[in-house]
């Protein structure tokens, strides 16, 4: 890892990460606000996160049927690229149906959790930290229960450890409270 460390600092080209998004676009949308169910927006999403999220795409750490293959053939430049790229993305907030009762139990259970703690106020996400406020619910419960499951990995193992006392109950509440959050400050 400490190989890798420091390559989410290239400087990056955006202009050339667009180009370079042409094929992310049927998925993550022309500007990275998706609008499949079950697929993250990446606008506004933190350079280094994104980063090391294709990272683990192209070495076979996180694994995903799209993602994977593309991911493959993609240099430390072409990764440094993207993430600029879709950093500098205005991020728009997913649709979702959202229960008031389940929002509220979420935001307690955020506050409970300390969840700012490490995606910010407003659950905007920094440095490898993602972005969840306005996310898809659907992704985001998704991405609960991996990480419950410990079947999806963080870069310190943080969100595994921070998921296994969450109930089902407790995924959902969370999910429809984040769901709900405006993605940008």
């Amino acid at each position: 890892m400490a190989a890798t460390a420091g390559t989410p600092t290239l400087a990056a080209d955006l202009e050339a990460g667009r180009r370079k998004a042409e094929p992310c676009k049927s998925c993550h949308g022309p500007d990275g606000n998706a609008t499949l169910p079950g697929t993250p927006s990446i606008a506004g999403q933190p350079t280094f996160f994104t980063h090391w999220q294709l990272i683990k795409y192209r070495d076979g750490r996180r694994k995903d049927p799209q993602m994977s293959p593309f991911a493959a053939s993609l240099s430390d430049a072409d990764m440094a690229d993207l993430a600029a790229y879709y950093a500098a993305q205005r991020p728009l907030p997913r649709p979702a149906t959202t229960g008031p009762v389940k929002v509220a139990a979420g935001r307690e259970l955020a506050r409970q959790h300390l969840c700012v703690s490490c995606h910010r106020p407003g659950l905007t996400g920094h440095e490898q930290v993602p972005r969840l406020a306005g996310q898809d619910l659907t992704y985001l419960v998704k991405m609960l229960r991996a990480f419950k499951a410990q079947t999806a990995g963080d870069l310190d193992g943080t969100m595994t450890t921070a998921a296994q006392p969450l109930s089902e109950e407790d995924i959902e509440n969370l999910a429809h409270f984040m769901a709900t959050l405006p993605p940008s400050p």
